[in-house]
């Protein structure tokens, strides 16, 4: 099983299109690396691949990665797309993806009941066959390769929101999924607000897990002033503290890579003390670019 990370950022990217922060101002400046928007393939033979999150950077990636490049006049090695949420940044590179290549999207039924009820995505053709897949129900996501979707605590999408938010929604509008070629096993939770005993004891099998790395604290976008909300009220788990995740997942005896990084986390920065707390507690930082094999 092999990973490449097409973006290890969260939505918006690195540097976002807006933003003047410190992070922001050392992309754009060559000081640390930019990142696009989250999203992970997978491959077991380096022929067939399946993405999991289009995001709306998904051109700029797939060009960037020789391996997905098209082998003939019209092909694509894209064979599949699994959704783990209905978010923009997870969403919206479908429809870059609309140029009549056929691969089979799947996703629960609550999201792809998102994608019918905007009618934006019936740009994508007949030849792109939408699959509903069920909490803890196995599929095939490749030849050889076994899926299944389980739900972690999270929300509705943004543009979904009512004035009251449950940012610990379990269900099908945020999943997580396990990944197995029946030899080694790995987890992609892009998006969680929370490690649960539930989700321990599902991630007993991992060998490596891609995990939820927004914020560095739960206050990060409203001290660094570029934002309102707080990283629990925007789904997300965050990194340090007794309540983080590397508390919480210190007992999975997995290798483990944070991915979904907001532009805002200074576990960008290679000289920060996040940063090394981050290697020092045993986990990695996505790039873009980065291929892990298991």
């Amino acid at each position: 099983m092999r990973f490449l990370v097409l973006g290890a950022a969260a939505g918006g990217g690195l540097p976002q299109w807006n933003c003047g922060c410190r992070n922001c101002r050392d992309a754009r400046l060559g000081r640390i690396a930019s990142a696009t928007q989250s999203s992970l393939a997978v491959t077991l033979d380096g022929q067939n691949w399946a993405v999991l999150n289009t995001s709306p950077d998904i051109r700029v990636q797939l060009q960037n990665c020789p391996s997905m490049h098209p082998q003939s006049l019209r092909h694509s090695p894209l064979r599949a797309v699994l959704l783990t949420n209905g978010d923009i940044d997870h969403i919206a590179g479908l429809l870059s993806l609309r140029e009549q290549s056929p691969f089979t999207l799947f996703a629960t039924a609550g999201l792809l009941d998102v994608l019918e009820a905007n009618p934006v995505f019936n740009a994508l053709p007949a030849a792109v066959g939408r699959h509903p897949v069920r909490l803890s129900e196995g599929f095939e996501l490749l030849p050889g390769l076994q899926a299944t979707v389980f739900a972690v605590p999270g929300k509705v999408p943004l543009f979904m929101e009512d004035r009251q938010v449950q940012t610990d929604l379990m269900g099908d509008q945020t999943v997580g999924v396990r990944l197995s070629d029946g030899a080694k096993t790995a987890y992609y939770i892009p998006g969680c607000s929370g490690v649960s005993a539930e989700l321990l004891e599902i991630l007993a099998d991992a060998d490596h897990i891609f995990f939820d790395g927004t914020l560095w604290h739960d206050q990060e976008m409203i001290q660094s002033g570029t934002g309102t909300k707080t990283g629990q009220r925007m789904g997300h788990i965050s990194i340090s503290g007794p309540e983080g995740s590397i508390a919480g997942l210190r007992s999975v005896d997995a290798a483990k890579t944070f991915i979904h990084i907001n532009n805002t986390n200074p576990v960008w920065q290679p000289g920060s003390a996040q940063h090394a707390e981050v290697l020092a507690a045993g986990w990695t930082i996505a790039a873009d670019g980065m291929e892990i094999a298991l």
